[in-house]
């Protein structure tokens, strides 16, 4: 999930069961620490290694293991930043909670992280180093706004409602922006294959502003603390989850189903979550020879339509691929790849294309796949990410050449 519907999450969490108490520094940690796990998207971009982001990303600081350590040393800086703070500047209003509930806050706003993390496709390292195991409960897209909205539109009422005398003003504007950013979703989903009808978005812009405005009548909203309207945030958030939960649940039936019905042996199967919406998803099987993989809404009564993407026969620059550490590395991580192999003149080509994040107006290899380049001698030349749809520069590094690892 991405870093800023963590940190809105941690804000909720932080504002519907700590703030009241403990003050507006409670709420600080409580979004640090939700953003804090993705902290190790640093060794990630200094590192010259092109499989940083499978190295190092969703490891130690996603995991339960190391999560006590980390909530015990951000609750100490948070103790000693604020205590130095106070010596400089008149910060008399800002209460710094105990050690103890710092400690707390931290360790449920990194253990939010880890949870949301897990529940999307990426897969999360959470015993980490104890367990290299990827944990993913695919019940999430890893950038989900319908996810987000739940997260922050209790904030945003919350803080409409909070003076009386800019409630109009306030729910107008953020009516208004918010409409906008429907708009601005529904051409980013069309632009990357993930297109949804334009009446959903004049849906999504009524019912935002029924819960901006409708409050007012005859003040109710004004009787309902921020705390109250964030804690019915964390309800409805956990209902969507479920609701996610359940709709897996018959995605991946149907998906089995079709692997049933077509006498397909499972290697490995899973149903994968898709934007807009709960109703969109992905299933996918991989079998001795290859992928099978479909698209569909779970409101259409009609089988899902799979295609097949089979493997290249086997040979010998597939088996040496198959040997290098960092080939090992990838097929830890990838969960549906495509083998395909190539030649061109002396140059000879093993490309493994992940399955799992493909999108439908795809052009080129999938995100995440893996080429190496061999030579007529069987030497790998090299090595690296292959330039993928989503056009993430960084992966396009080339590994240095392998010496004497011809086999």
């Amino acid at each position: 999930m991405d870093t800023i519907t963590h940190g809105i999450v941690g804000a909720l969490i932080g504002k519907g069961f700590f703030s009241e108490r403990n003050g507006r520094v409670a709420t600080i940690a409580a979004t640090v620490g939700a953003m804090f796990p993705d902290v190790d998207v640093v060794q990630e971009v200094f590192s010259s290694d092109p499989l940083a982001i499978v190295k190092y990303h969703r490891a130690i600081t996603h995991s339960f293991v190391a999560l006590p350590f980390f909530a015990a040393l951000l609750a100490w800086l948070t103790r000693a930043g604020f205590a130095f703070a106070k010596k400089r500047w008149d910060l008399r209003d800002w209460d710094t909670p105990s050690w103890g509930i710092l400690f707390i806050i931290y360790a449920i706003a990194i253990a939010s992280h880890i949870f949301l993390d897990a529940m999307t496709s990426f897969g999360t390292r959470i015993w980490y180093p104890l367990s290299h195991e990827r944990v993913s409960w695919d019940l999430l897209f890893i950038i989900d706004f319908c996810f987000t909205a739940i997260a922050l539109l209790p904030q945003v009422v919350a803080w409409i409602y909070s003076d009386r005398t800019k409630t109009s003003t306030r729910a107008l504007s953020m009516w208004v922006l918010f409409t906008l950013c429907a708009f601005g979703v529904w051409k980013i989903a069309a632009a990357v294959g993930f297109p949804f009808q334009l009446w959903i978005v004049f849906l999504s812009s009524a019912i935002i502003g029924a819960l901006f405005f409708l409050p007012a009548f005859r003040n109710v909203g004004f009787g309902i603390t921020a705390a109250h309207w964030c804690q019915a945030g964390c309800v409805v958030m956990c209902a969507y989850l479920f609701a996610c939960s359940a709709a897996h649940h018959a995605a991946l039936l149907r998906t089995r189903n079709f692997a049933i019905a077509n006498h397909i042996p499972i290697d490995r199967i899973a149903a994968l979550p898709l934007p807009p919406s709960l109703l969109d998803w992905g299933g996918v099987i991989r079998t001795t020879d290859g992928v099978y993989q479909s698209r569909f809404d779970l409101r259409a009564t009609s089988t899902p339509v799979f295609a097949f993407s089979a493997d290249s026969p086997p040979n010998e620059y597939v088996a040496r691929a198959l040997l290098l550490p960092e080939v090992q590395l990838y097929w830890s991580f990838a969960r549906f790849p495509v083998i395909r192999t190539s030649s061109e003149g002396s140059r000879h080509y093993v490309d493994f294309n992940e399955h799992r994040f493909i999108t439908r107006n795809r052009q080129g290899p999938a995100p995440f796949s893996y080429r190496v380049v061999f030579n007529d001698a069987g030497d790998p030349i090299e090595e690296g990410w292959q330039a993928d749809g989503m056009d993430v520069r960084r992966l396009m590094k080339i590994a240095p050449t392998h010496k004497g690892n011809a086999r």
